[in-house]
Formats: C-alpha cells, structure tokens, sequence
C-alpha cells in the first residue's frame, strides 16, 4: 500500500514482527510515549489530524491493529482468539516493547477503545494512562442493547454473524459499505470530515477480502471471547488502577446506546475517571480534532508520567 497518502510527514514507519506476524506502525514526536490505537472501519490513519499536535509533547505511536490496514491479517480460529481484546492488546505491548517503551500512555478509539481498556486490566505494568473515545465496556454495551439501540448498533450482531454471510454480503460492495458506514456515524450523515487521503486508507483495507475477513472476527470475538473476558474480569473484581479520561461525542454514544452517563459506567472499572463531551458525531479526531486535541493534551498535563 505504498501508493497510499502519506498522512503523517516526518513520522517514521515501522514494520515490526511479532510472533511471525509483522504489524505497521508510524511514529513521531518525543516525550512519553503515546499508543494510539483506531476503531473500526478504519486505519491508523483515523489519527492523522492530531497527530501533528499531540507529537509536539508525545512520542506518538499509531499503529493499525491486527487484520486493519498495513499490519498482519492472521487465519481465524472456531473461538476468535486471534483476533479477541486481549490478543490486541498483547500485540500492542509487544509492538511498544519492541520500540524501547516499557510504560506508556493507551489511547483508543471505538475497537481501540476495547483493546486499551483490555490492555489496562492485562497488562497493569505496562499501561501509565488510558484514553477511551466514545465507548462503553463491551459487556456493557451487549447487556444494555434494546430495540433502538439494536436498530442503530445494527453491525454489533450483522458481522458476528457466522462466515461467511458477513464478509460475502460486504465483499460484494465493499466501497459502499465502508462509506455508508463512515456517513452514518458522522454528527452530519456526510462524509464532508473524513479527509480524502484517509478514506483512500479505509477504502484500500475493506477492499481486501482477508480485511473484510479480519474486522468481522474482531466483532465475533466481541461478541463471545471479549464478552466472556469482561465477564470474568468483573466477577473478580478487577480493576483499572491509573487514571482514565473518557470522550465521548454527544451525537454518537449516548443518542446511539440510549441515555446514560459515560462516567458512571467507566467509574464502575476504574479508580480514577474524567471526561469531556465534545459536540461531535462518533469519529471525534477527525470531526472535531482541535477539540479532541486540546481535551487529551489537558488530560496528560494534568496526569504526567516520566518519558
């Protein structure tokens, strides 16, 4: 994909291997190191609007998880391991391993989000800071789905559907699926704040079929493994013990999963939680990333951890 955009000017890019499988990341800045980590239908790419900003204090990483854009799209297995939370979140400690970074901020958005909060309760040593962007727990957002937010959350259940119902009906349009997708989550239903070099990024990655095949794991996994991890981490107690700062965007998360207060529910997994709403539909760093920008940097200011 070297054709693609180059969204990042003056980031290096690494391809790393771990455990056989190479995974593409690039990174920029200096300062303690930041881990960013995208959702779903998107790439590392989804941060290149605050990237610029965030790397003027922060060694910044953005790297495109497993089976997502450049990195490795590994063969699935009957009980999604491979493609669950805690095997990202593994690949993204290894990844900063690799890079000379033993303790380092997360941050997730949407998928992400899941793998950070997943990392944060796996790997505790590892993880200084987390930042979530417009999510709630997986198994709470399974436990809290109604008919309106079904309708709305309709993909949740449409890719955990078994292989290869999913990836058949995508695969048979993959362009329009993405952009409707993308419009569909946007404060405005257009795709007028996706910048046309990333979505050249999220077109080339849904329209390979071992992709399309990847992200629809990544959300059977979510409907099974993960659900079943946060299961298991609740009913022990587990917690996040570093601080927390969670965004959300007012026109995706709480008009989407039904009214709820994002800080409660997190406050329910973690010791330390702050938030900031932002007037946004649900890609927040592309939306509105002056915004999203100045409520992460506030959030690291106020919580510094040494580089």
């Amino acid at each position: 994909m070297s054709d693609l955009p180059d969204l990042f000017p003056g980031f290096e890019t690494h391809k790393i291997e771990i455990d056989g499988l190479t995974f593409h990341a690039r990174v920029g800045g200096s300062g303690p190191p930041l881990l960013c980590l995208h959702g779903y239908p998107q790439t590392h790419a989804h941060w290149h609007k605050v990237a610029p900003k965030l790397a003027e204090t922060n060694t910044v990483v953005a790297m495109d998880l497993r089976g997502y854009g450049e990195s490795a799209a590994p063969a699935s297995d009957a009980d999604h391991i491979a493609y669950s939370k805690r095997t990202m979140a593994a690949d993204g400690v290894a990844l900063m391993r690799s890079l000379g970074h033993e303790r380092f901020t997360v941050m997730g958005h949407d998928r992400g989000g899941r793998v950070a909060y997943r990392m944060a309760l796996d790997s505790p040593d590892a993880v200084a800071r987390v930042i979530l962007l417009d999510i709630i727990a997986t198994i709470e957002n399974w436990e809290r789905m109604r008919a309106g937010s079904a309708l709305k959350s309709y993909h949740w259940s449409f890719l955990a559907q078994p292989h290869p119902l999913p990836e058949t009906l995508i695969g048979s349009h993959p362009t329009y699926y993405l952009e409707h997708t993308l419009a569909s989550w946007t404060k405005d239903k257009t795709l007028q704040s996706i910048d046309a070099g990333a979505l050249a990024h999220y077109r080339a990655s849904i329209n390979d079929p071992a992709r399309i095949h990847a992200m629809c794991e990544d959300y059977r996994a979510g409907a099974t493994y993960d659900w079943q991890a946060d299961e298991a981490s609740r009913a022990a107690g587990d917690r996040i013990k570093v601080s927390v700062h969670v965004l959300w965007a007012s026109a995706y998360l709480t008009a989407t999963k039904g009214r709820f207060d994002p800080l409660e529910l997190w406050r329910g997994w973690a010791d330390d939680v702050t938030g900031t709403e932002i007037d946004s539909g649900h890609f927040l760093a592309e939306e509105k990333p002056d915004e999203t920008a100045v409520a992460i940097l506030n959030f690291l200011a106020a919580h510094p951890v040494a580089a």
